[in-house]
């Protein structure tokens, strides 16, 4: 197929699956422990940092100056979100500046993206598709910030936020129209954004079961 066609494919079958991420009751815990939006901007923190840290990874290993301002662009954007983060703590009363999100080490889906080797599978998992699941998450943090009366927090995430993650997404769709264009690539892509999801919704159950926590804010 054509990597329009494909595109199109993919889009449809992870659309499918990140239904699977939205259920009515989002955010909504389901065993012991506080869900608060200070909570979650923790969580938010290690997402940020982890975002920023595989792009730039990826950066410096590629030589495609298109793809390589691509991921430039996200390092600063989530780079730019952990600060902003870090500051509607501080006016929640948290000072983040001796946490460190990074302290129980990089979790499963930063260690999978990191074996990633090649342009087409980078793009699908990372920006095509873990920012579509981002999208969905910072939308119903969204929600969950305004049912909580935090509009400033609701705020930041509806008008910064989630429109640079959203501009990720294009930026992993318009590289995957150029890089997706044989059925090997395509077929490298498709497993890998596979793969992301799936990671994704263990990672969801997991903190389910350990912490309360449903659908923390993505990167």
């Amino acid at each position: 197929m054509t990597a329009e066609e494909f595109v199109k494919e993919l889009d449809a079958t992870n659309g499918e699956l990140l239904r699977r991420l939205a259920p009515e009751d989002t955010l909504r815990p389901e065993v012991e422990g506080d869900l608060n939006v200070l909570n979650l901007l923790k969580v938010a923190l290690k997402n940020e940092i982890e975002a920023s840290e595989i792009a730039a990874r990826w950066m410096v290993t590629t030589d495609d100056p298109d793809v390589k301002l691509a991921f430039a662009r996200q390092v600063g954007d989530e780079a730019k979100h952990y600060r902003l983060v870090v500051e509607r703590l501080r006016e929640l009363g948290f000072d983040a500046r001796g946490f460190n999100p990074l302290a129980k080490g990089y979790g499963p889906l930063f260690q999978y993206l990191a074996t990633l080797r090649t342009t087409v599978e980078r793009v699908a998992a990372g920006q095509f598709t873990r920012e579509a699941i981002a999208v969905v998450k910072n939308r119903q943090f969204i929600e969950f910030c305004e049912r909580a009366g935090d509009k400033a927090t609701a705020t930041l995430y509806k008008d910064v936020i989630e429109p640079d993650e959203r501009y990720h997404h294009e930026l992993g769709r318009s590289l995957l129209l150029r890089f997706a264009t044989t059925a090997e690539a395509q077929e490298e892509a498709r497993r890998a954004a596979a793969r992301t999801l799936s990671l994704a919704e263990e990672l969801q159950t997991a903190a389910l079961k350990t912490a309360g926590i449903h659908h923390a804010p993505g990167c």
